[in-house]
């Protein structure tokens, strides 16, 4: 049987290699596992070993994400495993992570916190939010292996700010030392217009784009600083960044901004559902490209951050459709119970939650004020 399930992989393999030789732009890119080198013709096929040993000699390799993709996380893991094998001089830069937190990074990297404490003094549920289940085992692999974990972020308050008001308008003292981004690429420039344009609720006019491009190339900027300046404490080293795949795909963001700081020696990897084609996204678009199958959802999310207080739980901020606000849940709402149980911390009520299954109800005990109440979060069909 597990002959027969080779043969059948190896002669899809081969006709999705054939298709994408004769142009067949709506050929499916290769199979699950594979790895592909983008080009504007045919998506050529990669020996992994041989791509790690060249990327190993690299500065900096930055690994872009769908932060909710589950996949996509354990992908950078084995493959930032493969890479330390062969360079066990290195960091790993985080997106997830605002500067103000790196002495917490070092602290759990020197193995002096719990994973409990070390999400809740980054304050991951406020600051990142996304399913911390997906990028607990690279913060476990950095810490087994006592890698730097670089806090490349900054404060999303600055972002926003740059973004309304402009880099120049924005106090020096607010720019956490951000240098001046350099000027993007007309490329990038053409791709940030599609985001701006996608989204109508942002302000409209000229002026309001340049202020969005400005924003997007500070974060950039900000996080090649702070690959750069471990680079130069650590000169041959290796930084790998875990990053969204916005800032990385064809050089434009951070790879783009390292540049500008002197830092040439770079590559970018992504992932790329097999399924679809990959033959005309040229070769700028990343140095090669890990095949997953499409993204699947992750377990239920309640839609809260919350902070602790004492024995129970403070609701900090509801997303706009989550399930908690048709709960009824509201900033500034304590939770005192969930299922029945006490809310002594977000990792309580992370995995109640976890354990909802599409279709089913969680009660909890909240408190308004002085007035404590029973409300119920429904997981819809489909959450």
């Amino acid at each position: 049987m597990r002959a027969k399930v080779l043969f059948v992989t190896f002669v899809l393999a081969l006709a999705s290699l054939s298709a994408c030789a004769r142009g067949e732009k709506n050929a499916p890119c290769g199979a699950v596992g594979e790895w592909r080198v983008p080009d504007e013709r045919a998506a050529q096929p990669v020996v992994f070993p041989a791509l790690l040993d060249r990327l190993a000699g690299q500065q900096v390799v930055l690994l872009g994400e769908a932060h909710d993709s589950a996949e996509d996380h354990r992908w950078q893991l084995h493959t930032l495993a493969q890479l330390y094998g062969r360079q066990p001089k290195m960091a790993i830069g985080f997106e997830m992570f605002p500067r103000r937190v790196q002495p917490v990074l070092d602290e759990w990297v020197a193995g002096g916190l719990s994973e409990e404490e070390f999400l809740r003094k980054v304050e991951w549920e406020k600051v990142w939010g996304f399913d911390a289940r997906d990028y607990l085992p690279l913060f476990h692999f950095a810490r087994m292996n006592r890698i730097p974990m670089l806090a490349l972020n900054v404060e999303r308050s600055l972002i926003d700010a740059v973004g309304k008001q402009g880099w120049d308008n924005v106090p020096e003292a607010q720019k956490e030392g951000v240098g001046r981004p350099a000027p993007p690429t007309e490329d990038y420039r053409q791709a940030l217009r599609a985001v701006f344009d996608h989204h109508p609720a942002k302000a409209r006019g000229e002026q309001a784009f340049l202020r969005f491009v400005e924003g997007q190339t500070l974060w950039d900027r900000a996080m090649a600083e702070g690959i750069a300046g471990f680079l130069r404490k650590a000169p041959g080293a290796l930084v790998v960044g875990i990053m969204g795949a916005g800032h990385v795909r064809n050089g434009h963001g951070v790879i783009h901004q390292l540049k500008a700081l002197g830092v040439t020696k770079s590559s970018i990897l992504l992932t790329w559902n097999s399924q679809n084609a990959c033959t005309a996204l040229g070769k700028e678009y990343a140095d090669a490209l890990y095949l997953v199958e499409a993204p699947k959802e992750n377990a239920p999310r309640l839609g809260v951050a919350t902070e602790q207080s004492g024995e129970t739980l403070r609701v900090t901020e509801v997303m706009a459709g989550s399930v908690a606000e048709a709960a009824g849940l509201k900033r500034g709402y304590v939770i005192l119970t969930i299922a029945g149980r006490p809310a002594k911390n977000f990792l309580t009520l992370r995995t109640l939650v976890q354990r909802q299954t599409p279709g089913t109800w969680l009660p909890m005990k909240i408190r308004r004020g002085e007035e404590e109440l029973e409300i119920v979060a429904r997981f819809p069909v489909g959450s």
